[in-house]
């Protein structure tokens, strides 16, 4: 009986045209499904229009004064069809982005302080005043310079005189040099010919000594009048005082003024400072500290640049 079965099993196979043994067979590869140039176009088209970002004017806040604009953002269509097109196919990962600038700079507002960078950049800079002193300029290079950070140090002009090796140090390593007056004054009580003198004896001897003339001026002690704002500008110099104060001057408690600087640090900030020992001591921490914000550190000119600071640190953003 099951000798029986069995060849009838056969049989039906047989009749049936199954294979009694299967043969490996090539993997079956589906038709890739190419885009048109139109269709790849369209497609870039709209997305494009879902990734626009405005850009921000520059204006004179009431309270803040001068703030800089931001660059908008938006999709370059024929870049990124450009390299699309060779696929046929829309690669989020290949589209090409460019900054859109405002209407409206600093340059082309009437002549006012600047207190912070505008307060979509997640970006902050060190305001380094600089009239006396170098015993610990060289300490904070060093912790600059391990961070790899670049930062604004606004010189008075005398100390600029008596210490031109220092000051063709620091430039040497990358940072910014600002307009610090020249023998730290008291603006607000300044004549014109006076404040002039002073900002331009500045500028020469910073020019003289690193071959760069200033373009950001820092009043001594924060004092000034509308008229140091317009003579600045005439001299081509915009106004920057600061956002938060480390008021290290007074020689704090290290730890104590990390905390509280950290504590009022955000988008756009503008940090004060000079050589002192509890700024020498606490920079590594607040440099620390302000990168765990998510906040770039960088130049006076970074900061108040329109530029956009994710473009340049976010590789979601391919900038040609």
């Amino acid at each position: 009986m099951k000798q029986f079965l069995f060849i009838l099993t056969l049989c039906v196979l047989v009749f049936l045209g199954t294979p009694l043994r299967s043969e490996p067979t090539e993997s079956v590869k589906m038709p890739t499904a190419f885009t048109s140039e139109k269709d790849l176009r369209q497609i870039i088209d709209s997305y494009a229009k879902t990734m626009r970002i405005k850009p921000e004017n520059a204006i004179v806040d009431s309270v803040w004064k001068a703030i800089p604009g931001y660059n908008g953002l938006t999709v370059d269509v024929e870049a990124s069809f450009d390299r699309m097109a060779p696929s046929g196919k829309f690669d989020e990962s290949l589209v090409v982005y460019k900054e859109l600038p405002p209407a409206v700079r600093l340059a082309d507002l009437p002549p006012s302080p600047i207190y912070k960078g505008n307060p979509e950049k997640p970006m902050v800079t060190f305001l380094i005043n600089v009239a006396w002193g170098d015993e610990f300029i060289r300490p904070m290079l060093d912790v600059l310079d391990k961070h790899d950070v670049k930062v604004t140090f606004f010189l008075d002009g005398s100390w600029t005189a008596k210490t031109p090796d220092l000051v063709k140090e620091i430039y040497r390593q990358g940072h910014e040099i600002g307009n610090h007056a020249y023998s730290h004054p008291d603006l607000a009580k300044s004549t014109s010919s006076k404040t002039r003198d002073e900002l331009r004896k500045t500028n020469e001897i910073i020019e003289k000594t690193i071959g760069v003339k200033p373009t950001w001026f820092g009043p001594p002690s924060g004092s000034f009048t509308n008229d140091t704002i317009a003579i600045a500008r005439d001299e081509g110099m915009l106004t920057v005082l600061w956002t938060v104060d480390t008021v290290d001057w007074k020689q704090p408690d290290s730890d104590e003024m990390v905390k509280r600087v950290l504590s009022k640090v955000e988008n756009g900030s503008m940090i004060l400072m000079h050589p002192t020992k509890p700024t020498a001591e606490g920079m590594d921490r607040l440099i620390k500290g302000i990168k765990e914000k998510g906040l770039a550190i960088g130049t006076v000119s970074g900061l108040l640049s329109e530029k956009r600071i994710d473009s340049v640190e976010h590789e979601e953003f391919y900038m040609p």
